[in-house]
This record gives C-alpha cells, sequence and structure tokens, in this order.
C-alpha cells in the first residue's frame, strides 16, 4: 500500500460476451478525470430483545454490489461502445466516405430490459491489488458540451463485486472534440434535420437515464441482474436572447421539434476522407421552461430545458451515428 494521486489509478472497459462474467483484459482504457466506484453493502441489525436497552449485538450482510461514476472525455473508440451499453442495440456499416477500415456504427434503443453489459477494470498501484467487475450496467449518462474545455461525459454505473485481477494497461489511440467541432440544428421534423441550419448556443447538458433496477434474489448476496426499465432523455441548452421567434414562441406553444447534436472532428481525417464523428439525433422534443435572467452589464442569455419523447411517426426517441476506425463492437 503506498500514497499517491488519482492519475496513477487507470480504468477500462470491455463489452461483456457472457453477461455477468467479467472479460480477462479491458478493450479500451478510459483517460478519466474524475473516478469514483466503490464497493457496497446491505446491512441487517441483530436488534431483537435481549433484556438490555442497547439497540443491538450485532449486523450481518446481505447484499454485495459496486456502485459509482466516471467523468471523462468524450473519444470517437470507447464512447460508442457506452452508448451501445445504454441505448442496447448497434448496428454497423461501411463509412460511404472513405475506406473499408472506416466503419459507421448505427445506435439505438432496444425494446429490452437486459442492455448490452460491461465488464469494468481498475487497476490501482495505490491499493496494490486490481479488480474486475462483471455485468456492469450504465445507469445514467450526461453528455457536457461546453465553451473552452474537451467536451465529456459523466457516467453513473452498478456492476457485481469486484474479482481480483493483474491488470496490464494499454492505452487505445483515439480522437477527442472541441467546442468547436459541434453543430446544433433543430427542424419541424426528423426528416428536416439534414436541411435544417445551424444554430448557436453556449453550452448543453444531455441526460439519458435508465431507471435501472437490481434484480436481488434469494440465496445469493449478489443481484443476478441489472435491469433497464423505462427509458428517458432530458437536458438543456443555453443561448444568447435574439427575438422571441428564436425559442420562445415554440416553448410556449409546446411545439415538438427534432433535434440533432453532431459531433465532427473536422480537424482529423481518418480512413482516405471520413472524420471522426459521434451524432446524436432526438426524433421529438418538447420544450419544458424557458428562463431570461436580466443582469444590467451582461448580454441577455435564455436557457431552454426540454424533453425527448418517443417519435410515433419515426417509430424512436434517439438515433446515434458513430464514424471510427472500430470494425466492430
Amino acid at each position: 500500500m503506498s500514497k499517491g494521486i488519482g492519475r496513477l489509478i487507470q480504468f477500462g472497459i470491455a463489452k461483456e460476451t457472457v453477461r455477468g462474467t467479467p472479460e480477462s483484459a479491458a478493450t479500451y482504457w478510459v483517460p478519466f478525470s474524475e473516478l469514483d466506484i466503490n464497493e457496497k453493502f446491505s446491512l441487517v441489525n441483530d436488534d431483537q430483545s435481549r433484556g438490555v436497552i442497547e439497540d443491538a449485538v450485532g449486523q450481518s450482510k446481505t447484499k454485495e454490489w459496486a456502485e459509482g461514476s466516471v467523468k471523462a472525455p468524450i473519444a470517437d473508440k470507447h464512447f460508442p461502445l457506452i452508448l451501445y451499453s445504454i441505448l442496447g442495440s448497434l448496428s454497423t456499416g461501411d463509412n460511404a466516405d472513405s475506406d473499408a477500415t472506416i466503419k459507421d456504427h448505427t445506435i439505438t434503443v432496444a425494446q429490452s430490459s437486459q442492455h448490452q453489459a460491461l465488464s469494468l477494470f481498475i487497476d490501482d498501484p495505490l491499493g496494490a491489488q486490481d479488480y474486475k467487475h462483471g455485468n456492469g450496467a450504465v445507469t445514467s449518462l450526461e453528455i457536457s458540451y461546453e465553451l473552452n474545455k474537451f467536451l465529456d461525459y459523466t457516467l453513473g454505473l452498478k456492476a457485481k463485486k469486484g474479482a481480483t485481477a493483474t491488470l496490464t494497461p494499454a492505452a487505445t489511440t483515439e480522437n477527442r472534440f472541441l467546442p468547436q467541432h459541434l453543430t446544433f440544428k433543430l427542424a419541424s421534423s426528423y426528416s428536416g434535420l439534414g436541411a435544417a441550419s445551424a444554430m448557436n448556443i453556449k453550452s448543453l447538458t444531455l441526460k439519458i437515464d435508465q431507471n435501472i433496477e437490481d434484480d436481488d434474489v434469494l440465496g445469493s448476496a449478489s443481484p443476478s441482474d441489472f435491469l433497464n426499465k423505462q427509458f428517458s432523455i432530458e437536458g438543456t441548452f443555453e443561448a444568447l436572447w435574439q427575438n422571441e421567434s428564436d425559442y420562445k414562441t415554440a416553448a410556449l406553444a409546446t411545439t415538438a421539434k427534432a433535434m440533432r447534436l453532431d459531433l465532427k472532428n473536422t480537424d482529423v481525417t481518418i480512413g482516405s476522407a471520413a472524420n471522426p464523428q459521434i451524432r446524436i439525433d432526438l426524433a421529438k422534443v418538447i420544450f419544458k421552461e424557458i428562463t431570461r435572467p436580466v443582469k444590467v452589464n451582461d448580454l441577455v442569455r435564455q436557457t431552454l430545458s426540454f424533453k425527448a419523447h418517443y417519435s410515433i411517426s419515426d417509430t424512436l426517441m434517439i438515433s446515434v451515428l458513430a464514424t471510427n476506425a472500430v470494425a466492430s463492437y
């Protein structure tokens, strides 16, 4: 055991082949800025009457699992695996603009309660012991688009209790995304997003939640699975106030819009002619609130809160296109 700073610890993920059985090694070691994953347990008090006024004579463990969060920059190879895990369905095809080494991965919501499990890996030289966790479930994903920083995300996770392991981290070369790589669009329909004009915003946060429930069963202190239930997406964005027709009219009328968040790193070419890309389309969003706090010496801004809805006509709520040099997930 030794003292040291957090950047000595490394975190990895892999797609789990057999649900609940951790893979032997991580596919991606994620360069995080914050990591808070801990072993959790539940206790029951032995608090029956013993003829004394003291409240308990002991405790027994009834449940054990792991839970926590990770904050890291969005990158073109490992982040689609996280999106695959929380959304649940992925298909892969060739990218039309490049050679066969570059793939387009389309990620959508699977209509099931068992979305893709992850194996989680923690390489910890401070504790002198590495761990791997099976049955990792993404409980929530918050994506942050802000000025003057790498665009990043915060990941909520649950998994089975860690097993000791000997891990050898190996970095993966990935492409990251900056604020200037984002194109934001709104359109009256999902099919109109391609032709819609880009709009100027200051920041945006998107929160995806799949309401995970532990599948606790008799005969085991470990949950048999982590099951996703109702799926929801909400968010907020900030823009300078210009006129009421920008957003206020649609907000007050609860007019549904389609939304596109298109990250494309045009500073980098992959394959012969493609760019790393993660494009998120929301088929139907409705504004929940608009605020416009005014300060006398500041430019007037507006903040809009929105909720994504399932579009019956488009048969989807969210669709993600990820372009990278990963052959398959």
